[in-house]
């Protein structure tokens, strides 16, 4: 059995990571200190049970779970937490969780729990081993060849036609993600919520087709249209995604020889659509960072160090804070800082060295070389002159 460990606290993946090994040493133990290397390992290996945390930078632990259970249906879950919040605690559970655990675990606790579902996974194991390996590779194999053919590439002799032959009608759905950062997290975020979707809509399946662009096929259930497909899409995605996205979509389809003519049609009406942006990390986002700064000033405040506490891409939330705030972060912060230190400087008696410490800069010459660029005078001189200009 596999089974993988997923927590951002290296002395609690440890811990658990001793106590399993002790306990079950045939089986297999692989750790991950994010939800980013845990979607890699559950990309590569045949994981069977994953402990995860609950809170954690980018993505927390349900989520983790909400969005990797569409692909790996077989996997149970036991979520561990520092917190007994009940909403939690249902949340685990609605998503098929098999215990929710407390930190600190026991040990007895956490090896009943593994014994118990050795069990459940050997059986099911038995069962379904075969027919789960077939399925998956007959997946991939579908996909990748979609992927070449949307692409309009040579399928070297491949009939496309017993792949998608259940589709004599569909519609395509073209998902891009704009961001210059690695998207390996997004890609699996975005396939497994289309995939989820279009499973409940109807049938069919989606490919990726680029570094940024991934294209779903979908037969509708009941022709209602895609509308509501789309609009559940874009409301999940806001959910989950930290960069902005588009969604492209065709009419309903009949020939499949006109696949790759329309994917051109849609990249190029993708050039002129807006990117829909990440809902909730909109103005609140922006609110609570500034809420974070003014309260962290003498801390290091970088970009990388704020973007992190909202949850947000770096490059995304550098993007959404110029556009809020009229202006750049690091310029931002510095102005704060800055403001902060006249105030200390005339309303107070501390030294020029102690307020540079209390505003984020540990190096008063540093600190003095950036008051004198920005307000035209030393701090001394701001301190001894109240007629000083401000910023």
């Amino acid at each position: 059995m596999n089974i993988l460990v997923v927590d951002d606290e290296e002395v609690i993946r440890s811990g658990v990571e001793r106590t399993i090994r002790k306990a079950f040493p045939q089986h297999r133990v692989v750790m991950a200190d994010s939800p980013e290397a845990a979607v890699e390992l559950l990309k590569s290996l045949p994981i069977d049970l994953v402990l995860t945390d609950v809170l954690m930078p980018g993505m927390t632990g349900l989520e983790l779970i909400e969005i990797s259970r569409g692909r790996h249906s077989h996997i149970k879950w036991i979520v561990i937490s520092a917190y007994s919040e009940f909403a939690y605690a249902k949340e685990a559970v609605r998503l098929g969780a098999k215990d929710y655990l407390l930190k600190p675990i026991g040990k007895d606790t956490l090896i009943g729990k593994i014994k118990e579902l050795e069990l459940e996974i050997e059986k099911e194991n038995e069962r379904n081993k075969e027919a789960q390996l077939l399925s998956r590779n007959l997946r991939f194999l579908r996909e990748a060849i979609f992927a070449r053919w949307a692409s309009d590439l040579d399928l070297g002799g491949i009939d496309l036609a017993p792949f998608v032959g259940n589709h004599p009608y569909f519609h395509l759905i073209m998902l891009r993600l704009d961001s210059e950062t690695d998207l390996r997290l997004e890609h699996f975020i975005v396939e497994n919520v289309m995939s989820e979707l279009i499973d409940t809509a109807g049938d069919g399946f989606v490919a990726s087709i680029d570094s940024k662009s991934l294209l779903g096929l979908v037969t509708l259930r009941e022709e209602q249209g895609l509308g509501p497909l789309i609009e559940q899409m874009r409301s999940h995605l806001k959910r989950y995604l930290k960069i902005p996205f588009q969604v492209v979509h065709s009419d309903r389809i009949t020939d499949l020889d006109a696949v790759p003519e329309q994917v051109k049609r849609m990249r190029k009406s993708s050039e002129s659509q807006v990117y829909d942006h990440y809902a909730s990390g909109g103005e609140k986002a922006v609110e609570v960072a500034i809420q974070y700064i003014r309260s962290h000033m003498a801390s290091e405040l970088t970009l990388e160090k704020v973007s992190s506490v909202v949850y947000l891409n770096p490059v995304y939330f550098s993007q959404l804070f110029k556009q809020k705030t009229s202006g750049g972060f690091k310029e931002y912060v510095t102005g704060l800082r800055l403001e902060r230190a006249m105030e200390l400087l005339r309303d107070s008696e501390l030294k020029i060295g102690e307020i540079a410490e209390k505003v984020g800069y540990p190096d008063v010459r540093h600190f003095s070389q950036i008051f004198r660029k920005k307000a035209g005078c030393t701090p001394s001189e701001y301190r001894q002159n109240t007629t000083a200009p401000t910023l």
